[in-house]
């Protein structure tokens, strides 16, 4: 971030105050804690009531060698994350606008992951975590590497959801259509909020669009559930990645990827009469998601 002092000061638009206060502002984001505090202090001296003084004056108590010392237990963790979103970084955005307080916060985000390296995952309490920490940092990397080390992650809804959005910004959509087909099994509510959410790659948000709007099933967030199988009808370009998501929960919408993997490999090898039984098998499994293949063949 930069600062700009104008060239020539005006009166009207520009004072002393605002050049100290553009002092403040500059080296707290470069922190360097003792101009900081020098030019905090002297706003401090020319205009006590200035709108953003105690903002300033909270960014500069931050400005301290970082702590290492590890998290013992979840509480100090908690501790110590609602002291950074409710005091620090409302101040932080006070100074520097949203964006910018996002990257300035994103060091006091991974040093709190950092210490929380020996407290294990808790559902109940699952921002006390190193892995949503990386997150808001967005070291999403490292974020997944904290994920992975969860036990049976893949079975958790929050877990596997952190996962999908992970891998997500860390890989690209490509890279990432077995966790999103575990995601649907398992949350498709989850599924949909990630989707509505901004990410890296609108493709996933534009899918999910057309799926709700041409699949015929509940009209609710659980017809979700059969949006991998539905891809590899839509789009069977994405056959290879669809093809590597793990075995989940063997549920209905699961075994129809399966089945329609067996289909698509079924044409290609002219199979006749297995693909007829196939797809009586698909029918039984859904009937919206039969309609949708039959329309494609």
């Amino acid at each position: 971030m930069t600062f700009e002092r104008p060239a020539q000061l005006d009166i009207f638009e520009h004072s002393h105050d605002v050049a100290l206060r553009n002092d403040a502002l500059a080296a707290i984001d470069r922190r360097d804690a003792a101009a900081a505090a020098d030019a905090a202090d002297r706003l401090a001296a020319e205009s006590p009531d200035d709108a953003l003084l105690p903002a300033l004056r909270e960014l500069v108590a931050t400005l301290v060698p970082p702590c290492t010392a590890l998290f013992l237990d979840h509480d100090a963790l908690a501790a110590a994350r609602r002291e950074l979103d409710e005091r620090i970084a409302p101040a932080a955005q006070r100074a520097f606008g949203t964006k910018d307080a996002q990257a300035w916060l994103a060091p006091h985000w991974i040093e709190l992951a950092q210490r929380a390296e020996l407290l294990k995952f808790r559902p109940d309490r699952p921002q006390d975590h190193a892995a949503p920490l990386f997150m808001r940092a967005h070291q999403w990397k490292a974020a997944a590497s904290a994920i992975a080390s969860i036990e049976n992650w893949r079975r958790q809804t929050q877990t596997l959801a952190w996962m999908a959005e992970a891998k997500l910004h860390a890989h690209g959509l490509g890279a990432c259509w077995p966790v999103v087909a575990e995601l649907a099994w398992l949350a498709p509510s989850a599924l949909a909020d990630l989707a509505r959410r901004a990410v890296p790659d609108p493709l996933l948000c534009q899918l999910v669009r057309r799926f709700a709007a041409v699949f015929d099933g509940a009209g609710d967030e659980s017809d979700l559930a059969w949006f991998p199988a539905w891809l590899l009808i839509d789009r069977p370009d994405l056959e290879a990645g669809l093809a590597h998501a793990p075995a989940a929960q063997n549920s209905a919408p699961e075994r129809a990827l399966r089945l329609l993997l067996e289909l698509l490999g079924l044409e290609r090898r002219g199979e006749h009469q297995a693909l007829v039984e196939r797809r009586e098998a698909l029918r039984s499994l859904s009937a919206p998601l039969y309609s949708a293949y039959l329309a494609t063949r």
